[in-house]
C-alpha cells in the first residue's frame, strides 16, 4: 500500500514526511483492518511531524482522524462491526482499562494511553488496523470528507467546550478558527452560548459569522462584552493571559492542544482573581465522542473541508502551518490528481 513516513522530525517546509511503499498491515485478534476513505489533517500531526512532540514510533505513519471501511476482522474478535461498515478511528487508541483513571472514568489520563499516528500507524494510508473496542460508530448524513473532521477536530473541541464550564446560555470566546473551533462553535450555539470569535484571518472570520457567531476580532482584542469561558485553540500561549482578562468574574478558560508555546507570566490581579481559573484538556473519552457523534447525529453540523490527495499530504501540513485553508483539511487516499487542493 501507499502510505506517508514521518522520516525525521523537523520543518514541514523540507521533504521530511515520505510517500512510501509498505506493506498492507495484518490485523491481530482484536483489531479490524480498514480501507481509508478519508484522513483529517490535524494540528497534532504537524507537531509530530515537525517534532513539537517527542517520536513515539520511528517512522511512524500519522493520522487520526480515519473514516475507513471494514475490509477483514481478524480471527476471535468480538465485535457488533460487521464487513462492509464505514467506522471512524479517533485519536485515542488504546487505555489499560484497570488503573484508578479508567475505573473513573478518565481513560483520557491513562498513563498507558497509547494514540493513533503516534504510538501506532495511522490514517496518511490507503489502510489501517485499529483496535475494534476504539473504533466508532459514524452519524449518517455527512459525506466521507466532512465526517473525517469530526473524529478529533469535532472530538476535542467537544471536550474543551465541557472543559470550559459554559453556564446555560452563557458567552464564550473562541480563540483561533479552524478545524476544531468552527465545529465547537457551532455546538456552543446550538446549546444557547454567544459565541465571540478572535483570530487573526480574515476568511476565518468570515466562516465565524456564517456560522453564527456574535462578533469576531483580531486574536488580541478585546470581545464586546466579558465573557464567562473561553477556548483557546491557538497554540499560542501569548493569548493565555488576554483570554483570562477577557472573562467575567469565576470564568473558566480551556486550553484545547496537546501543544502550546510558552505562557508568559501572569499578575494575579489582573489574569487570576475573582476566582478565574485555566483548564488544561488532554486527549478524550469514549464516552465524550459518543456523545459527540450524537450530537452530530441530531444536530446537521456545516463541515468545511479542504481536500488533497494521498501524495499531498506535506503540501496540506504546510497549508495549515500557513493558514491557508478554512475549516479542515482532509486527504483522500482514492482521489486522484496532483497536489493541488480542491474545496
Amino acid at each position: 500500500m501507499r502510505a506517508l513516513r514521518v522520516t525525521e522530525p523537523g520543518p514541514v517546509t523540507a521533504n521530511l514526511i515520505k510517500l512510501v511503499t509498505t506493506p498492507r498491515p495484518v490485523p491481530r485478534t482484536g483489531e479490524l483492518l480498514l480501507s481509508v476513505e478519508a484522513c483529517g489533517i490535524c494540528r497534532t500531526d504537524l507537531h509530530i511531524a515537525e517534532g513539537d512532540l517527542p517520536t513515539h514510533r520511528s517512522g511512524v505513519i500519522p493520522g487520526h482522524e480515519i473514516v475507513g471501511r471494514i475490509v477483514h476482522i481478524a480471527d476471535g474478535t468480538s465485535t457488533t462491526f460487521r464487513v462492509g461498515d464505514l467506522v471512524g478511528v479517533p485519536w485515542l487508541r488504546h487505555t489499560c482499562g484497570t488503573c484508578k483513571y479508567c475505573r473513573a472514568g478518565k481513560e483520557n489520563l491513562c498513563p498507558s494511553s497509547e494514540y493513533t499516528g503516534w504510538d501506532h500507524d495511522g490514517g496518511y494510508a490507503e489502510y489501517v488496523a485499529v483496535p475494534a473496542d476504539y473504533a466508532l460508530a459514524l452519524p449518517a448524513g455527512y459525506d466521507i470528507e466532512h465526517l473525517a473532521p469530526l473524529l478529533c477536530a469535532g472530538i476535542i473541541g467537544y471536550r474543551a467546550l465541557k472543559r470550559a464550564d459554559l453556564p446555560p446560555g452563557g458567552r464564550l470566546g473562541i480563540y483561533g478558527f479552524g478545524g476544531s473551533a468552527h465545529l465547537t462553535a457551532q455546538v456552543a450555539i446550538e446549546q444557547g452560548a454567544t459565541v465571540h470569535v478572535m483570530t487573526r484571518d480574515q476568511t476565518a472570520r468570515d466562516l465565524a459569522l456564517e456560522l453564527g457567531a456574535a462578533s469576531v476580532g483580531d486574536t488580541y482584542d478585546t470581545p464586546p462584552e466579558p465573557l464567562d469561558s473561553a477556548i483557546i485553540f491557538a497554540p499560542v500561549g501569548d493569548v493565555v493571559p488576554v483570554a483570562l482578562q477577557a472573562l467575567d468574574h469565576g470564568g473558566t478558560v480551556s486550553l484545547a492542544g496537546i501543544h502550546m508555546s510558552d505562557t508568559p507570566p501572569l499578575n494575579y490581579q489582573r489574569h487570576l482573581f475573582h476566582e478565574k481559573q485555566i483548564h488544561s484538556v488532554e486527549a478524550n473519552t469514549r464516552d465524550d465522542a459518543r456523545e459527540f457523534l450524537d450530537i452530530a447525529q441530531k444536530h446537521r453540523l456545516h463541515v468545511t473541508t479542504t481536500t488533497y490527495p494521498l501524495e499531498g499530504a506535506l503540501t496540506a501540513l504546510r497549508d495549515l502551518k500557513a493558514g491557508r485553508f478554512s475549516g479542515a483539511a482532509v486527504l483522500c487516499p482514492h482521489k486522484k490528481g496532483d497536489d493541488d487542493a480542491t474545496h
